[in-house]
């Protein structure tokens, strides 16, 4: 039978991977928007595409932080002590990120906007960046004591696995976000994310594998052979659907590649939550981190009841805003003024 605790580690797996594959367009569009748009109209299209869905996608993160802190205070406690610094650039690159797409547009000054298209650029790199070092660093493992506490510094948290989780996740987001730019966008800006997508499968490709074949060898032979397949695989799929101009089954599959990669951290780590470097001993797990009985009962209740409304909610927020966004008829240029008639000579 299915523990609750178990269960619990399956609905965080599920958030940061809903996290992942929702926002992970976002960030895709948010870096690629000043290469595929090469106006202030183009840039404006390519943003607009994900107006109506980034602010409600972030919200997988902030449930899937809540449900740690609810479910495992334990793990919760330990892992956001251990990131605080660098979690803290995460909030900051969230406030950058979110401010830009909102205030570019106030103003039409040239630096005004150069700024924010900066802060949405380096905001949508840094934040799949520094949350894939933190899941890498789950299984790669910390210094922690048999107090749970974390005993590093800034450097220990840059793990050459963590680093390479997280330059897969932004390169995926990439591909993920240039194929949902050529679903929802005509015109040059729709040509030019077809260029970028076929340019970024084979990167792309180069990553997962990578990822892949690392994550097995630091989980060991209880990590499945299917799951290296089928990211591989999704890549592949992808690249060969964008040539075929198959956009809504390319962002599919693209979709299906980083939503592979957040699963294979969860099942190489399972049953801990944190690996310890310092003892294996020291590791937390989801029944020593793990809230009391009852308070897993009443999550999960509230889960079972809620979850399913959020799905249908965004589901149908998706169908709504399913038309293609345009960059809209360029203004011509002004005319110079006229020059002043020559006044008659005098006779």
């Amino acid at each position: 039978m299915l523990q609750l605790h178990t269960l619990w580690f399956i609905i965080i797996a599920f958030f940061w991977t809903g996290f992942f594959v929702l926002e992970g367009f976002d960030f895709g569009v948010g870096m690629l928007h000043a290469i595929v748009g090469r106006t202030d109209e183009e840039r404006n299209a390519a943003l607009e595409s994900i107006g109506p869905f980034w602010d409600g996608n972030e919200v997988w993160l902030v449930v899937a932080g809540a449900g740690t802190f609810a479910a495992f205070p334990g793990w919760y406690a330990t892992m956001f002590s251990a990131l605080y610094l660098a979690l803290v650039v995460v909030l900051a690159a969230l406030m950058a990120r979110g401010v830009s797409l909102e205030f570019r547009d106030k103003l039409t000054n040239p630096r005004w906007r150069r700024a924010w298209k900066w802060a949405t650029i380096v905001g949508s790199a840094l934040i799949p960046l520094l949350i894939g070092v933190a899941l890498g660093d789950l299984l790669h493992g910390l210094p922690i004591d048999s107090s749970h506490e974390y005993t590093g510094n800034f450097i220990d948290l840059l793990t050459p696995y963590g680093l390479w989780t997280g330059a897969t996740l932004v390169i995926l987001s990439l591909l993920h976000g240039a194929t949902f730019l050529m679903l929802k966008t005509t015109g040059d800006v729709r040509a030019r994310s077809a260029v970028a997508a076929r340019i970024l499968v084979w990167p792309s490709l180069g990553a997962i594998l990578g990822f892949m074949i690392w994550t097995r060898t630091i989980s060991g032979e209880h990590f499945p052979s299917t799951l290296i397949v089928l990211g591989v695989l999704a890549v592949l799929g992808a690249g060969y659907l964008i040539h075929a101009r198959q956009e809504g089954l390319a962002f599919a599959a693209s979709a299906v590649s980083i939503g592979v990669c957040l699963v294979s951290i969860f099942v190489a780590l399972y049953p801990n939550v944190l690996v310890s470097t310092t003892n294996s001993a020291y590791n937390l797990t989801v029944s020593n981190s793990a809230s009391g009985h009852y308070a897993l009962v009443v999550m999960t209740v509230a889960a079972l009841l809620l979850s399913p409304v959020v799905l249908l909610y965004q589901g149908w927020s998706f169908h709504v805003f399913r038309a293609r966004v345009g960059a809209g008829p360029q203004k011509p240029p002004e005319a110079p003024p006229a020059e002043p008639a020559a006044a008659p000579a005098d006779s």
